[in-house]
């Protein structure tokens, strides 16, 4: 199923019922105008050139607030209570915008009239807006259920529990495109025509698909087994699923039954979808604004470095961020150009390896500054758990398999792990940092992004880096 298709059906929509609604709303409001205003045919109201201007942009302002509702982010098998829900709430906050913004400037012929036109713009917006969703997401439930829509699965694992999961996704709509093998799996009960290939061979396998999402049911007790299996999915950027009972190897992640299926999805987080959406931008602007803002700085930093040690004023390496993919993170060099000749090392106190101007900017942080960058990318958050190296990433998930549920979300400049524990300097610490982590991932939300962002300026000003 394309989703994508899916979401451009309702945002069609919602842009057509907005601007039905909107004028039925413009006709009502003529006839209870004041005579004064100056317009004497209902034609002559609707063509004039303020009118038809905000009519021609409330309908987009429609689509921009359903964005950021979150309505849009899962466009497929939508739940009809939550989509009443939504619609609900979206239409009472858009049409109090719009009634401050535009209706209290109406010059009427009874204050009471006021009231009459919010709840009569309230009940048709809604109407319209509930009722559209409803028929598309009525046609795609019955067109899943009939098989005409699928939701394209993967399953990894042939054994007699991916068998299972295989016979009950295909009831609820899913079309099973086949099976991946591994080789620890001890009993093959898949036909050989329904396998795909091998673990191995995956990558080839996704690049020829068009996959919705992948559920991992292999018949194994080799904890380290199943997690390089999970590790690698992350590049194909679709949800992963995962055997409840194997949540004991997650036990950090909270359990979401899918569908009433006995599945996890491990790519979820507990953000709100409009959470998310307002997180996103709200990042790329204090971004833009923070590189604006700070170029005078930028430019002090970069000739002070550069005159202190000989090499470039940024320090770039490459980071493992959202759903594992790979980024290049930029910050102010703090250290000598042959720090890391002999190989990946954690800073510690007193390190021999930081300039004296780098250990100032470590101190305050404000080697981190150059980061914003990675945020306006879309790279990186101004608040999440901070990105490691794939080297160390290796050796946390051996004594912290969880650490996987960080990349679910964006990593940050700042994060609960870093204003409340600091820097690590060694992989045991990083693990014991990671619980802070976790438990901002367990609670994500934009209060809490607001209260960490205000311990960062802390932390900044007292000098607590180090």
């Amino acid at each position: 199923m394309n989703a994508r298709r899916q979401a451009a059906k309702y945002v069609v929509a919602d842009f057509l019922a907005s601007s039905i609604a909107w004028l039925i709303f413009n006709i009502l409001r003529y006839y209870h105008g004041d005579i004064y205003v100056g317009f004497v045919t209902l034609g002559e109201f609707l063509t004039n050139t303020i009118v038809r201007n905000v009519h021609f942009a409330v309908p987009f302002f429609w689509i921009i607030l359903h964005y950021f509702s979150g309505y849009y982010n899962k466009p497929v098998g939508k739940s009809r209570l939550e989509e009443f829900a939504t619609s609900v709430a979206s239409s009472f906050a858009g049409v109090t915008v719009l009634f401050f913004a535009v209706m209290l400037n109406d010059r009427l012929k009874s204050f009471f009239v006021y009231y009459q036109l919010y709840f009569f713009l309230l009940s048709v917006q809604f109407t319209l807006t509930y009722t559209c969703r409803a028929v598309i997401t009525h046609r795609c439930l019955a067109g899943i259920k009939r098989k005409e829509w699928a939701i394209e699965t993967v399953i990894i694992g042939t054994g007699a529990k991916a068998k299972k999961i295989a016979d009950q996704l295909s009831e609820a709509g899913h079309n099973v495109m086949g099976h991946i093998s591994s080789s620890k799996e001890m009993e093959t009960v898949i036909a050989a025509e329904k396998i795909l290939g091998t673990i191995e061979q995956m990558p080839d396998i996704m690049a020829d698909r068009h996959v919705d999402e992948i559920v991992v049911a292999v018949d194994t007790s080799e904890t380290e087994f199943l997690l390089d299996i999970l590790y690698p999915l992350y590049r194909y950027k679709c949800p992963i699923k995962l055997l409840a009972e194997k949540s004991h190897l997650l036990a950090k992640v909270k359990i979401r039954t899918i569908r009433g299926l006995p599945l996890i999805d491990l790519t979820d987080s507990s953000m709100s979808e409009a959470a998310k959406n307002i997180k996103l931008w709200a990042d790329r602007l204090a971004a833009l604004a923070a590189i604006l803002l700070l170029i005078p700085l930028y430019i002090y930093i970069m000739c002070r470095i550069r005159r202190e040690s000989p090499g470039t004023a940024f320090f770039r390496q490459e980071r493992i961020g959202y759903r594992g993919k790979p980024f290049h993170m930029y910050k102010f060099r703090t250290m000598y150009t042959t720090a890391e000749e002999s190989g990946p090392a954690l800073s510690s106190d007193n390190d021999c390896r930081v300039t004296p101007f780098g250990r100032l900017l470590r101190k305050y942080r404000i080697d981190e500054l150059p980061q914003f960058w990675n945020v306006l990318k879309g790279d990186m958050s101004l608040v999440g758990p901070r990105p490691e190296r794939k080297f160390y990433i290796d050796r946390i998930v051996k004594k912290a398999p969880y650490y996987y549920l960080l990349h679910n979300v964006r990593p940050g400049i700042t994060s609960l792990g870093m204003v409340k524990y600091g820097y690590a300097t060694s992989v045991e610490q990083m693990i014991e940092r990671l619980e802070y982590d976790i438990l901002y991932y367990e609670n994500m939300s934009l209060a809490l992004d607001i209260t960490i962002l205000i311990y960062t300026v802390n932390t900044v000003i007292t000098g607590k880096g180090i």
